[in-house]
């Protein structure tokens, strides 16, 4: 895993970082906090903690803005920002040209990979190539769902299952009514770090390096703009990869 920056236009370096002018101090959030290691609930403490979350967070203070974030289901993210509910969407979401089409993405601020899951046993599977006739789990909407129903479509998956959260998926595996989950790598290791019990295994990565965005409604440009300006100030000043450190473990 490894943090990509993409170039930006010098403007975005000369952007202010003064509180957005909406008639609000508040930047209102929204997320799924299934994707761990990037948005999960603390068991002890119901927080929403991830990478994503403190790096939301990190943005509000350079904007000095208070960040409230809510925890809903992934595939209202997308509707309830059209609706303007929320300012913006962070929850681990890939830019894809069709996600393009209906919202605004901030530079991107991860990249990641798709990889699969396996049981441990199993020794058979190593790519997508070696998915036929097998069953797929995956977290619906996301792009481990967008890359097995292709397959589906091509004949090369028997099917695929699809879950509103990361563990049902995985959990489908373990007892045996899917043979695999597609799903991005980062997501995948840290499911089998904090369930070390699990009977599964990743094959590594599978597919063309994919990047996260920030969502942002299309209206909304002064904001696409003061988010892109404090995630440049993030990187600049090292609070990037201070966070990355701490949940990933490398620079």
């Amino acid at each position: 895993m490894k943090k990509a920056w993409v170039l930006v236009l010098t403007v975005l370096l000369s952007l202010g970082t003064s509180s957005l002018v909406f008639g609000s101090e508040v930047l209102k959030v929204a997320t799924e906090a299934g994707f761990m290691p990037f948005e999960f609930v603390s068991e002890n403490t119901d927080e929403l903690l991830g990478f994503d979350m403190d790096l939301i967070r990190a943005v509000g203070e350079v904007l000095d803005m208070d960040v409230q974030i809510d925890n809903i289901s992934w595939d209202g993210l997308i509707p309830a920002l059209l609706n303007n509910n929320y300012d913006l969407v962070i929850a681990g979401v890939t830019i894809t040209p069709e996600r393009q089409a209906n919202v605004n993405f901030s530079i991107p601020y991860f990249e990641s990979v798709l990889t699969i899951v396996k049981k441990q046993e199993d020794d058979a599977i190593t790519s997508l190539d070696d998915l036929e006739g097998q069953i797929a789990a995956v977290q619906i909407n996301t792009t481990g769902d967008f890359v097995a129903s292709d397959l589906a479509d091509a004949g090369q998956l028997k099917s695929v299952s699809r879950f509103d959260m990361v563990a049902d998926a995985m959990q489908a595996v373990i007892i045996g009514v899917a043979d695999v989950v597609v799903i991005d790598l980062p997501v995948a290791e840290a499911y089998l770090e904090a369930n070390p019990a699990a009977p599964l295994q990743t094959v590594g990565a599978v597919a063309d390096n994919e990047y996260y965005g920030i969502a942002i409604n299309k209206k909304n440009v002064e904001l696409l703009e003061k988010i892109n300006g404090a995630l440049l100030q993030l990187q600049e000043d090292g609070t990037y990869d201070l966070l990355f450190q701490k949940w990933f473990g490398a620079n």
